[in-house]
């Protein structure tokens, strides 16, 4: 009886050589899965099922993840404004987690006792895949041909050929990865310290010139809303916003970061929806939110968002920062309205009953309706009294010295 083996499957050249090598070099009974996360059409998933199945697979399944990648991660990305370095949307590393996760399931599902992934050696996702593999399924063997034999692309084709698959792997400049949180555009202009991607790099072309208004909805800081349309789960928002905005070719912008392993990597990106939709959150959120809720929201959505870019969704602190950016969300409700033009975006203003902005406490500069002169002179004492008693001391004993 062969032994089995859930291999995690794009339909690529990477992943395609595992499943040839697993089963016909290594005799094992193949099952693949592929975990959509808002990165393929219907067509494009029966197309990889049906190239899984000639490649010789036991059984194929397609995983829908594109909601529950929301409900478990995207959420709080937007409910922490989580820009990577104050850049990047987390589009490609928070989506590993939600597949890596799925694919750890079904490793259960099947009983199978190996694991595999095409990852090679030299990025952050090899290590996303295996932290959460030796957690979630511990003693299941972990294989990873191309990285374990070092092995190039064209020995990959070489070997493939031999085994009578048609190969149709040509390298493309620029390698795509898509997903509903953004896309990830990786080519030549990436790979130095210098060089910005041309216009045709980008998979959504400008199609929009004229400047276009769009009202977002909030509840308790979700997209529900666009406009005049609602939406009964926040990921058909998103995708809604998506065919909106992506069209003026906003959102792209090249993204330099640390690795996990230690070195420095940059990538292109385009993520139209998702910059659109934090910055808009960010900007209700400062208007119904106190000064130390922003403060301290702030300093843990920093480290909520580099800890899961480096794997680490399964460490309980993740569920304890969670728990505090849900509850301050509770008040993160109204529109948002946001002007759209080529290659930008204006958020130009806000509407919410929970606004703090309100003329009834005073107009910033102009005038107060809740204190008096004599008030803010009082105050004004008191809160530099310790500061004033530090100053005084201590240029006392200066003068002693």
């Amino acid at each position: 009886m062969s032994k089995k083996v859930v291999l995690g499957f794009s339909g690529g050249l990477d992943t395609s050589y595992c499943v040839k090598y697993l089963t016909e070099e290594k005799g094992y009974e193949v099952h693949s899965v592929i975990v959509n996360t808002g990165g393929f059409t219907a067509e494009e998933l029966q197309e990889i099922e049906k190239r899984a199945y000639n490649l010789g697979v036991k059984s194929h399944k397609t995983v829908d993840a594109v909601r529950s990648y929301y409900d478990k991660v995207i959420k709080y990305l937007v409910f922490g404004n989580v820009l990577k370095n104050n850049t990047y949307p987390l589009s490609v590393s928070a989506e590993r987690m939600s597949q890596a996760l799925a694919i750890a399931e079904y490793v259960k599902e099947v009983g199978a006792t190996a694991v595999a992934h095409g990852s090679t050696g030299a990025g952050n996702d090899q290590v996303r895949f295996d932290m959460i593999f030796h957690i979630m399924i511990p003693g299941v063997e972990i294989i990873t041909p191309i990285r374990d034999m070092k092995l190039s692309r064209e020995e990959e084709i070489s070997y493939l050929q031999s085994k009578g698959v048609q190969v149709n792997f040509e390298k493309a400049m620029y390698s795509i990865n898509k997903g509903i949180w953004g896309t990830s555009v990786g080519g030549k202009e990436t790979l130095t310290s210098n060089g910005m991607l041309p216009e045709s790099a980008f998979p959504t072309q400008l199609t929009k010139q004229e400047p276009e208004q769009v009202t977002l909805h909030f509840k308790k800081g979700e997209l529900v809303g666009v406009n005049d349309k609602s939406f009964g789960h926040p990921t058909e928002a998103i995708q809604y916003l998506q065919s909106i905005a992506g069209a003026f070719a906003i959102g792209r912008d090249i993204h330099v970061g640390d690795t996990i392993i230690g070195i420095k990597g940059r990538v292109g990106f385009e993520a139209a929806a998702p910059v659109v939709i934090l910055k808009a959150h960010h900007a209700l959120e400062k208007h119904v939110l106190t000064k130390w809720q922003l403060s301290w929201k702030d300093q843990l959505a920093q480290f909520y968002g580099n800890w899961l870019h480096e794997g680490q969704i399964l460490d309980p602190v993740m569920r304890d920062i969670e728990a505090y950016l849900e509850s301050a969300q509770q008040q993160v409700t109204g529109k948002v309205f946001v002007t759209l033009l080529p290659y930008r975006f204006q958020v130009t203003g806000i509407e919410s009953s929970y606004d703090l902005m309100s003329s009834k406490f005073g107009k910033y500069g102009e005038m107060n309706s809740g204190w008096s002169g004599e008030d803010v002179r009082g105050f004004s004492k008191i809160f530099g009294n310790q500061t004033m008693i530090w100053h005084q001391v201590n240029d006392e004993q200066g003068k002693k010295a």
